[in-house]
């Protein structure tokens, strides 16, 4: 549609002028060494927001009623998980969500008519024994519907934002957001957490897909045109059949280094404000009141701590009237908080703590952090004279109750036909096609077609993660009523138009087929369990290339259907295939990879290829890079490129080397030179809570054990003040291949200080849940006791560590599913210095735990 895009650029560009110029000031004026300071004065300004005086008159009398535990209450959202109706009856809290892996009951596959019981069921505790004083004030619900409803079984499940960016069509996501809205209401929840218009600079990044570009301009496009779908346009938000909606993750998350879900964006100010702000603005124009703060950081501060950019240019240059929610439990990874306890979040700006699991206690720390003056009665008074507002001007106040809203119960409108055929087309024109050699497609229906791939008939692998659950890894097609996998799709089209198709995922026939399609690629996966090392897809999936090769080998026309939440180096495999389509995270309508496949009973196209790159196709097995002008090296084919069948054109045999970088690739090393093997990261542990490592330094709640990245080592403090835990983790692993190929945990480290206490070791159980499943048994069950091997290294020498995790089978851990590959756990003190994490191999397999010093 160059209509559109046209009409895109001149409108961004109009936008961006003043943008454009204060990030020149701050490149000429600001080095290096002082961009962690904000200069308000770069910052785009907008103009104040119209006056409001009735809503501002009742917002001042409600507030001025309020005892402080009421207005400490509004402040916190809490999980589902963690709440039931009768805690609200006395907690009057401000906000309810139900996380990615929450639901119901705690049945992720429950019905919509569970969703809106329970919606109802907390909405009217929420306006049981309220106060006298005043009105009682109704909570809100939020969800994460970011591609569609797509926690509800049943529902309508769209193609993830970075297959919505190669649509280049801002009218199209705003229909989308329509129709996710009226599903979202249809369960009585009055929230979604979406937009994301996080600007994705490095694809490593496990939320790309969240993405809809690595441009700027398509995002500020993109981000107004969600916001008045799910919200209405002209203030229509919360009316029947819309949401609120909230962008998020303020500010950077697509700008981190390495790509590292959490970690930090050292981008200059003027990247800041030129690329990861340029939804904001735009957002903010549409109406939307809430905007959600990023886990990561600037410039080594964490956006939830940093209060120049959430009050200072949030709030005042771009003149943001709404609130500020926190993401899970981010508050945590402020140094000095806990997840039960931080001012420091409250003092920068977050107006409403997301505190999913330890609301209860939040709620009391911080009614004592306010009595006690280490938090203002003025913020907290801003900051629920914010929350007010909002539910103010959406109608919070006069809506009625989920069960007796005229949108709510409708269940027919979840998967609505008229819902699927938009997903269908968001499909058919988010298909792009890097490849079509001999004009290989369209395909005939009349045709006897092999489908395979992994990925062929499995609906999960085209939906991705924030599906179902958290990360959409545990769904099967009896997930999706009503959806069409891509072999689904496929057989019915060419059994209509005369043709055969056999379905065999490794490529088995016996009919010699006159075409194959082969469909493949990612895995599902959501946040930081999706963060990757190198962008080299080739080198995980040997079993598909060789499939391509061998089709080929044997004269047979191949398809190849790639499915990924990124652009990612396939050289390999594109040279393997006559046609390759980059077909991103399509969702539940399989059809609208049919349509553009196959031709119509004439032989013509039945609809063309229309989408287009909106991120540049990296041409090695490391990310693009951008230079100041935002000028891309590392391209192979450039953002906007798609060929058609119109505008066909072959592509010349690609390199097949992906040169990675000479630390990167090493698929065993989890640690090494100071940096952790993506999707691996660093957790501690003590008896308060758990905490991710995701800057320098992190300390756990209790401050039992305390990490620090210093250049090429990674220091585990233990104070010795009782159990604390330190341990690898990311994905969850099966580590049974690797028992049987006799591999071991081996780790490099200096001992520091020698233990006061009994230390286990041994790889980290899954949660309690995964682990009753893989056999995994209780938390600690099938950990060693390597107290003995570490006293024997001598203070200050350095030594190898090296346990068969045949070990840990015959200890009786399953290894079926665990979290981490190793933990280190201990009630004493201990100082070590690792230098080197891996998995290895040795001759022997007999469970021979040693320690070897390094000469």
């Amino acid at each position: 549609m160059p209509g559109v895009r046209a009409t895109i650029g001149r409108s961004a560009l109009r936008r961006c002028v003043p943008v454009l110029l204060a990030a020149f000031l701050s490149a000429a004026a600001v080095s290096r060494a002082a961009a962690a300071t904000v200069h308000p004065e770069l910052w785009p300004q907008r103009a104040a927001p119209a006056a409001r005086p009735d809503t501002d008159a009742f917002v001042e009398a409600l507030l001025a009623r309020m005892s402080l535990e009421e207005k400490v209450g509004q402040m916190i959202q809490a999980d589902i998980a963690s709440i039931k109706p009768d805690d609200l009856r006395q907690y009057k809290l401000g906000a309810i969500l139900a996380g990615g892996g929450s639901a119901p009951g705690g049945k992720v596959r429950t019905t919509p008519r569970a969703w809106l019981d329970l919606a109802d069921a907390l909405y009217r505790a929420e306006l049981e024994g309220g106060s006298a004083a005043h009105r009682p004030i109704p909570l809100v619900f939020g969800i994460d519907a970011v591609h569609g409803h797509a926690k509800i079984i049943g529902a309508t499940i769209f193609p993830h934002n970075v297959g919505l960016g190669a649509t280049h069509d801002a009218q199209l996501i705003e229909r989308i957001g329509e129709a996710t809205a009226q599903e979202v209401a249809a369960t009585g929840i009055d929230w979604t957490f979406a937009p994301t218009v996080a600007v994705a600079r490095d694809v490593r990044w496990g939320r790309s897909y969240e993405s809809y570009s690595d441009d700027p301009q398509l995002v500020a496009a993109y981000a107004p045109a969600m916001v008045r779908g799910l919200q209405g346009a002209g203030g229509g938000f919360m009316s029947p059949g819309h949401t609120l909606s909230s962008v998020k993750h303020f500010l950077g998350d697509g700008g981190t280094q390495d790509g590292r879900d959490q970690g930090d964006n050292r981008a200059p100010e003027s990247t800041l404000i030129r690329v990861h702000a340029a939804g904001y603005a735009p957002a903010i124009d549409a109406g939307d009141l809430i905007v959600m703060a990023s886990f990561s950081a600037w410039q080594g501060v964490k956006m939830h701590a940093n209060h120049d950019l959430l009050t200072t240019v949030l709030k005042g240059r771009l003149g943001f009237e709404g609130f500020v929610v926190g993401d899970w439990n981010a508050h945590e990874e402020i140094p000095g908080c806990s997840k039960f306890s931080c001012p420091e979040a409250i003092r920068a700006g977050i107006d409403m703590l997301m505190a999913p699991d330890g609301w209860r206690r939040i709620y009391d720390n911080t009614i004592a952090q306010v009595r006690a003056g280490e938090i203002s009665g003025q913020r907290i008074d801003d900051a629920v004279r914010r929350i007010l507002r909002v539910k103010a001007l959406a109608g919070v106040f006069t809506r009625a109750a989920p069960e007796d809203r005229p949108d709510a119960g409708h269940f027919e409108v979840l998967g609505s036909a008229k819902h699927r055929e938009l997903a269908r087309r968001a499909v058919r024109e988010s298909l792009v096609l890097l490849k079509n050699e001999h004009a290989t497609l369209p395909l005939s229906p009349r045709a006897h077609l092999l489908v395979a791939g992994d990925a062929a008939d499995r609906i999960s692998a085209q939906a991705g993660g924030w599906t179902v659950d958290w990360q959409g890894d545990h769904n099967h097609n009896a997930d999706f009523p009503g959806a069409t996998s891509i072999y689904s799709a496929l057989r019915a089209a060419v059994t209509a138009g005369g043709g055969t198709v056999t379905l065999s995922r490794d490529a088995a026939f016996r009919e010699h087929p006159d075409a194959a399609i082969v469909v493949f690629g990612e895995g599902p996966y959501a946040e930081f369990e999706g963060d990757r090392e190198t962008l080299d897809f080739a080198s995980e999936d040997q079993r598909t290339l060789a499939l391509l090769r061998s089709l080929r080998a044997r004269g047979i026309p191949t398809v190849a259907v790639f499915l990924s939440g990124r652009p990612l180096w396939v050289n390999p495999e594109i040279n393997a295939a006559d046609a390759f389509v980059a077909a991103w995270l399509p969702g539940t309508e399989g059809e609208g990879i049919a349509d553009v496949l196959l031709a119509g009973s004439d032989g013509r196209p039945r609809f063309d290829f229309q989408g287009r790159l909106s991120f540049p196709w990296p041409a090695t097995g490391m990310p693009v890079t951008y230079d100041g002008t935002d000028q891309v090296a590392g391209v192979l084919f450039p953002r906007g490129y798609g060929l058609s069948y119109a505008h066909g054109g072959e592509v010349a045999s690609l390199a097949e080397d992906p040169r990675l970088a000479p630390d990167r690739g090493d698929r065993d090393t989890l640690f090494q030179s100071g940096h952790l093997t993506a999707p691996w990261s660093a957790f501690i542990a003590d008896e308060l809570a758990t905490v991710r490592m995701t800057g320098k330094t992190q300390a756990s709640p209790r401050g039992a054990v305390k990490l620090a990245l210093d250049g090429t080592q990674l220091s585990i403090r233990w104070a010795g003040t009782g159990p604390s835990v330190f341990w690898i983790g990311g994905r969850p692993i099966d580590l049974r291949a690797a028992v049987a190929a006799g591999q071991v945990i081996e780790t490099r480290l200096r001992v520091a200080t020698a233990p006061t206490g009994r230390v286990r070791a041994g790889p980290r159980c899954a949660s309690s849940s995964q682990a009753a499943e893989s056999g995994c048994g209780a938390r600690g069950a099938g950990l060693l006791d390597v107290t003995q091997l570490l006293d024997s290294v001598a203070p200050g020498d350095t030594a190898t560590l090296s346990i068969p995790l045949a070990c840990f089978a015959k200890a009786g851990h399953a290894l079926a599913s665990v979290a981490g590959p190793i933990e280190l756990s201990t009630g004493g003190s201990l100082a070590l210095d690792l230098t080197d994490v891996r998995f290895a191999s040795r001759a022997d397999r007999h469970c021979d735990p040693r320690v070897e010093t390094v000469k």
